[in-house]
């Protein structure tokens, strides 16, 4: 069943978030703003987005552990280790985040929004809207 699986990045998220250790265990749990820079050759893929929207904003967290199978929820050692699979842990053989996000302004390719949990200089996969 080995197959590969060719995903390229359509921009990049901007954000106050340097490291792993300073992003909240989920983006709604702070009120984060970040910018989304998608890559100008998609830029009427954004028609459409507009403030005050809710969108999904898929990521490849490049810096997580793609070897981990199991973890402790949350990063907590006191709770028993469970398969990755059934958390939300960014440490996975496939590494995708999809943060659920507020639209706060759009300008050209810059999308400013409010709820990341993503550290800066991380890949963005695909953008969808919320209905």
């Amino acid at each position: 069943m080995e197959e590969t699986i060719c995903l390229k990045p359509i921009g990049v998220i901007r954000s106050p978030l340097a490291s792993r250790e300073e992003a909240p265990r989920q983006g709604s749990e702070a009120d984060i703003t970040g910018t989304i820079l998608v890559e100008e050759r998609y830029a009427e893929a954004l028609l459409g987005i507009e403030p005050g929207q809710e969108i999904d904003v898929i990521c490849w967290m490049h810096l997580a552990d793609r070897e981990a199978l199991r973890v402790h929820p949350r990063g907590d050692v006191t709770r028993p280790m469970r398969g990755v699979f059934s958390t939300r842990s960014p440490d996975r053989p496939n590494p995708l985040s999809i943060e659920r996000v507020e639209v706060l302004a759009v300008e050209g390719t810059r999308i400013t929004v409010k709820g990341l949990d993503a550290v800066d200089g991380t890949p963005v996969i695909d953008i969808k809207r919320r209905m």
